[in-house]
Formats: C-alpha cells, sequence, structure tokens
C-alpha cells in the first residue's frame, strides 16, 4: 500500500516584507497564488524512514532528515505515538531553491500523505499547527489556491482569484532564502521599513482576473536583494518583458522569476523566447490558481 500527494508551486503576487523582528523573522504581508507546476510525494511502509527523489536536479534535494518531507513524518509519527516508519519518494518537478515553495510543498505532501497512509484522520487544523511548525510556507502549500499571508507568512486568509497564466524561468542554480532576507536588512539599513500591509488594489485585480491590472500591481520587495546577489536575473526580466509579458518580477526570494502573460498563446511566445534568450536554464508554463495537496486516487 502507498499513498501519493501531488502538491503545487507558488508564485507570491505581493510580497511585501517589513523589518526584522527580534527573533530574526521578518513580518510579512505575502500574497500566494498557487501554480499548476507540481510535486508528487509517494509514502509507503518501510522498516524505516527514508527519503529519495527523482526528476530535474534531484540531486540537489537532501535526502536526510534536514528535508521538510522527512520532518513532517517524524513529527506527525511523534504526535501520535508512532515510529516513522515510512518510505518517502519525491517526484520533483518545482524548481529547487527557486523561490517557488518547492521544498515547503513537499513537506505539505509528506505531512498529507503520512497522515493518510497511517490513517490518523488528523484534523486540517492540527495539521495547519505542524505545516506551520515545519516553515512559513508549509501551509500555503497545504491549501492551495490563493491567499494572504500574514505574521511570517504562516497565517493564511484565503481571497479570491481569477485564472491567470504564467511563465517561469528556472534560473541556473538557487538562492538561498535566508541570504536574500540578510541582503534586504542590509540595503534597507539605513530606512525605516514601513509595516507590511496587503494592496487592496493587488487584492481586488487579483480577484477580477483581469491580467493587465493584476500586471500593474506585482509587488515584491525581497526583489532588490535577489537582484543584489544575482544581478544577471536583471537579463532575464528584461528578455520575458521584450518578448511581451505584461509584467515580470522575481518568484519570492528567487532566482525563478515570473512573467505574467494574457492567455496561454502569449505564455507559448514567452517562453519560447526566454528558451532562445540564453538567459536561464529552462521554462515552465503554468496556470493559476491551483488545488493545494491533494491525495491521488490509488
Amino acid at each position: 500500500m502507498s499513498v501519493t500527494v501531488r502538491v503545487p508551486a507558488k508564485v507570491n503576487v505581493q510580497l511585501a516584507v517589513g523589518a526584522a523582528r527580534p527573533d530574526g523573522f521578518h513580518d510579512l504581508a505575502n500574497v500566494f497564488l498557487a501554480v499548476s507546476l507540481y510535486d508528487e510525494v509517494t509514502a509507503a511502509p518501510a522498516e524505516e524512514l527514508t527519503v529519495t527523489c527523482s526528476g530535474p536536479d534531484a540531486d540537489k534535494v537532501p535526502l536526510d532528515r534536514t528535508n521538510l518531507a522527512a520532518r513532517a513524518a517524524e513529527i506527525l509519527a511523534a504526535r501520535a505515538g508512532l515510529a516513522p516508519a515510512v518510505r518517502l519518494h519525491i517526484a520533483k518537478n518545482i524548481p529547487v531553491a527557486g523561490g517557488m515553495a518547492g521544498g515547503s510543498a513537499d513537506g505539505a505532501a509528506a505531512l498529507l500523505a503520512c497522515d493518510a497512509l497511517w490513517g490518523l484522520d488528523t484534523p486540517r487544523a492540527e495539521l495547519l499547527e505542524i505545516c506551520a511548525e515545519l516553515g512559513s510556507d508549509v501551509p500555503f502549500s497545504l491549501v492551495g489556491g490563493a491567499a494572504l499571508g500574514t505574521g511570517r507568512g504562516e497565517l493564511l486568509t484565503p481571497v479570491e482569484a481569477g485564472a491567470f497564466h504564467w511563465v517561469f524561468a528556472v534560473a541556473d542554480g538557487g538562492l538561498s532564502t535566508p541570504a536574500v532576507f540578510r541582503e534586504f536588512d542590509r540595503l534597507t539599513a539605513d530606512t525605516t521599513v514601513p509595516a507590511p500591509e496587503a494592496s487592496p488594489e493587488l487584492l481586488a485585480a487579483l480577484a477580477s482576473g483581469d491580467p493587465d491590472r493584476l500586471a500593474a500591481r506585482l509587488a515584491n520587495d525581497l526583489q532588490p536583494a535577489a537582484l543584489s546577489l544575482r544581478p544577471q536575473l536583471a537579463r532575464t526580466l528584461a528578455a520575458g518583458t521584450d518578448a511581451g509579458a505584461l509584467a515580470a518580477l522575481v518568484s519570492g526570494s528567487g532566482p525563478t522569476t515570473a512573467f505574467l502573460v494574457r492567455d496561454e498563446e502569449a505564455a507559448r511566445k514567452v517562453a519560447a523566447a526566454l528558451d532562445a534568450s540564453g538567459t536561464c536554464r529552462a521554462t515552465r508554463v503554468a496556470a493559476a490558481p491551483a488545488p493545494g495537496a491533494t491525495v491521488l486516487p490509488s
């Protein structure tokens, strides 16, 4: 017997970042949108906890207990009084260390898969508590759709979202999220960082399904830090907008870049231009919003 869970990537259509807190985290106003790029995590009985991975950049995925999928299994098993005797296989499609919450997605998927495998029927609220313990983006990976994340990003309020089309450009190598936040702190050290707030105009544009309205409101406070660490990303952003994207931004902490386009035809055109530009390693086309972590039929 095994259980497979499919889980989406995310893009931040707004990421407002506050000043560093005493605990080292930052308060956020993080408008998440789940997109149709998925990892799949399969949980099967085993003698002990093991993690395997296949797919693009699988060699960059940690297979020890630092992997959020492994940590999810351990936390859930401890709460249930069980040994975490499970084999977790990650079929990786979300870019690794790319600012699209791939590791967080795997944690949420493993949690749901182990819960189903072990027949625990854990209440949703408790699963979300475990997700928040695992990391700031993990709760949204479980929920999907569109949501405003506050606090560290783990306190979610669902928001309305129309249908949108995206192209993602995958960069060579990853960017460390903590390193990007440290660079944000360095760049803003001599300024007063305002408290983060979701833009009412952005939320209205997201709900409208109008790509032109949303394009005018996309914002990421971490983008200057990501560009400071990886200046070549500016060339990727320019290549996408030159090819007809309505707007471009760094996805989360990067280095994946996201391009909002008008429709599927425009997505294919922009993706082809980015592939030919030599400014990225690969492109992915996706639609949004996408459902959160979902148990697949066996």
